[in-house]
């Protein structure tokens, strides 16, 4: 590496390599209607959702929103009150009883939370003659779809300026029938639906309105439309239009108890179509979507042929660069759209079903964070800001759960969340969830991580995680023959030892977790540090199994399971640094023997990316490599480039596209607060390529150049700052000046 060289501010731009080839497609395409619903295209703001069929002959737009949970019980379910009989479930686990455990519960059956399900369809229903000419897409620099054949075109996208679907059909002599229609997969048959149609002086208004059956709880849709030519009639529920050379459409979903006004949200509704045309409406909403979008891009030289093609014959080349490029923006644009009010869920944004695997729940014990592991790096606060909304919310119910559960002060994630409710109620004999602390130290590390990449401590982050470490003063009360304390019950998700029952001792989570906690905490608030350092010094370490690998469990004894989807037990590698391969070289090799020894079990998307994320931490480019060609050969995306949670598309979930960027980003560039780590898991399959305006940890933006002849850095740093660089050469410091472009020049490797 030679030594830094400094400019201005602005910089030298490094090149992409070669010079001359043209850039990643920011999109994608298909030549044919989207013949199952998890084809459709998909757009969002975070709040609604929009899943675009594109159909020439029934153009269907599934709305969605993410407060859109159906009642099943849920709502009126707590915490188990189970402190009184921790102390004695205590006793029993540091005695030798294993299967203690298994009688703590109030002997309630498990209680999923509220599944997420889709609100409608809009309907435009016409005769599209000419079908070899059909052709649908999506850009995702500005959220809109596109579909359409001779004489037709439909665009829609979700807006982030107004929080409205809005959909504009073009063409000549448009003969639409429009309707709202709920018949979806999965609609349950007690469903109220009522339907609404009104003529209006710019074309008509439609209104749906569904209540749950046994719940006062309902939700209502309201679409209002604009038809420029022609004739519009209402044909009860829907509306007929005649003759028409466009036709724009404005649609909202609210859900709510009792009634809603219908009339007001139509008015306001109306009022947009007044003030703007749908090119204004997709400007105002482009200025902040494209803004966030074009932060980082990923260019990898692939070749112009395979850029060109649709998605769905991209896919079928599990090993081009190409497909790499278009997963990265992908995974990229999906995961900005499915984050606003809340994070993505299982399922992101969308659905077509209303029988959600998993109830299209936010899973906290893995897939949250692995969906947003890239926002960071990849610069979207707009994500991190979803999931503090989503964690600030519910702090109330993470505290009513500490207190039940384990009589203590402080704060306890719930494993699983409908969005509304943060309380600890989904667990059984087999997930006893409830035993899980690790919780809010997981949920709060990409939020400090955010804080880092800015230089400064959010407020309300420096709050939460003095309650995390104000449980762990109360609950940390047990000590083993040596004094060390004893993280007791204990539980990995969502696993268990081979030779005792899931509720356990000292899961290498846990240890971790209390740890980091303790120690952020004391970071974020000097007047406790003492007291919180001092606490973490009593955590015991991490244990090596006979098989050299870190063991699961550090409690002496339990023996590890291999064959499993999840790595909790390598909190520590990832996203922690408290083991990496520089400052604790043993016990990363430890770690990466326990990553050697894991197996895939049912081969879920994000098991083998969250194994890709733990092998970059530990410069482990072929096994990067291998758990990746896992997922693209495993035929694991839909034509949408939304993922499956299994192969062969089987079960729509969001996890291997929200999180394959982030893998693909921490093959090239990791960063802590003081170290920046350039190429750590590179393979000879990304040969050349340029990533732009990775966000870092140490407060410098970073655009990186390699190929055949070496790379090239360029830092942009925000603030003052002395790190180490690594390279495959070796290690220097480096000394940051805020406002002062530092190039860093690496030979080849």
């Amino acid at each position: 590496m030679t030594p830094p060289s400094r400019g201005p501010g602005t910089g030298p731009r490094p090149r992409s390599h070669p010079a001359s080839h043209p850039g990643p497609v920011h999109g994608t395409w298909e030549p044919r209607p989207a013949a199952r619903w998890e084809d459709g295209f998909l757009s969002g703001n975070g709040h609604h959702g929009a899943l675009v069929f594109g159909d020439p002959d029934d153009d269907r737009v599934v709305v969605t929103h993410h407060t859109l949970v159906r009642p099943n019980g849920a709502e009126h379910a707590g915490p188990p009150e189970l402190a009184a009989e921790l102390p004695a479930l205590q006793d029993r686990l540091l005695a030798g009883d294993l299967t203690a455990a298994e009688g703590f519960t109030d002997g309630r059956p498990l209680q999923w939370v509220r599944p997420f399900h889709p609100a409608f369809q809009t309907r435009l229903r016409r005769p599209c003659a000419d079908r070899p000419r059909y052709r649908r897409g999506v850009d995702f620099a500005t959220g809109e779809t596109t579909a359409g054949c001779a004489g037709w075109t439909s665009r829609v996208f979700v807006s982030r300026a107004d929080d409205v679907i809005v959909q504009y059909v073009t063409g000549t002599g448009l003969t639409l029938d429009l309707s709202l229609d709920h018949r979806l997969p999965g609609a349950p048959a007690g469903l109220g639906v009522g339907h609404g149609t009104l003529r209006t002086p710019e074309g008509a208004a439609l209104s749906l309105r569904a209540r749950y059956p046994d719940s006062d709880r309902a939700y209502t849709g309201v679409t209002v439309l604009a038809v420029t030519g022609g004739r519009v009639s209402l044909a009860a529920p829907g509306v007929r239009i005649e003759d028409a050379d466009s036709v724009l459409l404005l649609t909202r979903v609210r859900r709510h108890t009792g009634e809603l006004d219908v009339a007001e949200e139509t008015r306001a509704l109306r009022a947009l179509l007044a003030k703007w045309s749908y090119e204004d409406l997709l400007d105002r909403h482009t200025a902040l979507h494209r803004t966030a979008y074009e932060r980082v891009t990923l260019d990898l030289a692939a070749d112009a042929g395979e850029r060109a093609l649709p998605g769905s014959e991209l896919l079928e080349r599990p090993g081009s660069t190409a497909l790499l490029e278009r997963l990265f923006a992908a995974g990229r644009y999906h995961l900005l759209c499915a984050s606003g009010l809340f994070p993505p869920r299982l399922t992101g944004l969308w659905t077509g079903d209303w029988d959600t695997a998993w109830a299209g729940a936010f899973t906290t014990d893995a897939n949250i964070n692995l969906q947003t592991a890239s926002a960071a790096a990849a610069a979207l606060p707009e994500v991190l800001s979803a999931l503090a909304s989503l964690i600030y919310r519910q702090l109330p119910d993470w505290r009513e759960n500490a207190r039940a559960i384990f009589g203590a002060r402080g704060v306890v994630a719930p494993p699983h969340t409908d969005g509304e409710s943060g309380l600890t109620y989904h667990f059984s004999r087999e997930y006893p969830l409830h035993l899980w602390t690790a919780g809010a130290d997981w949920l709060l590390k990409p939020l400090v991580d955010h804080d880092e990449t800015r230089g400064e401590h959010d407020p309300r982050t420096a709050a939460a995680l003095a309650e995390a470490a104000r449980f762990y003063e109360d609950f940390l009360t047990r000590t083993d023959d040596e004094g060390q304390l004893v993280v007791v019950p204990s539980y990995s998700p969502e696993n268990r030892p081979a030779n005792a029952s899931w509720g356990a001792l000292n899961a290498a989570m846990d240890l971790s977790a209390a740890r980091h906690a303790l120690l952020t905490a004391a970071a974020y608030h000097p007047e406790h540090a003492e007291r919180w350092r001092a606490l973490a010094d009593r955590i015991p370490p991490h244990r090596i199994n006979a098989d050299g690998a870190l063991a699961e469990w550090a409690w002496p004894g339990l023996d590890d399971t291999y064959d499993h989807r999840h790595l909790s037990h390598l909190y520590a590698v990832w996203p922690l640094d408290e083991i990496n391969p520089y400052d604790t070289p043993r016990l990363a090799a430890a770690a990466h023997r326990a990553l050697e020894l894991r197996g895939a079990e049912n081969d879920s998307a994000h098991g083998h990316l969250h194994h890709a994320l733990v092998a970059a931490r530990l410069r482990d480019g072929h096994r990067v490599a291998h758990a990746l060609a896992r997922v693209l050969e495993g035929d694991f995306f839909h034509a949408s480039l939304m993922s499956a949670h299994y192969p062969h598309r089987d079960v729509y979930n969001a996890d291997a596209a929200h999180t394959l960027p982030a893998v693909l980003i921490e093959m090239l560039v990791q960063s802590t607060p003081d170290r920046l780590v350039l190429l750590p898991a590179l393979t000879p399959a990304l040969p050349a390529g340029e990533l732009r305006g990775v966000r870092t940890r140490f407060g410098a933006d970073l655009d990186l150049t390699w190929g055949p002849d070496g790379a090239r850095a360029v830092l942009r740093p925000h603030r003052t700052h002395r790190i180490d660089v690594r390279t495959s050469s070796g290690t220097e410091p480096l000394d940051l000046v805020a406002g002062e472009d530092h190039v860093l020049t690496l030979g080849t490797w």
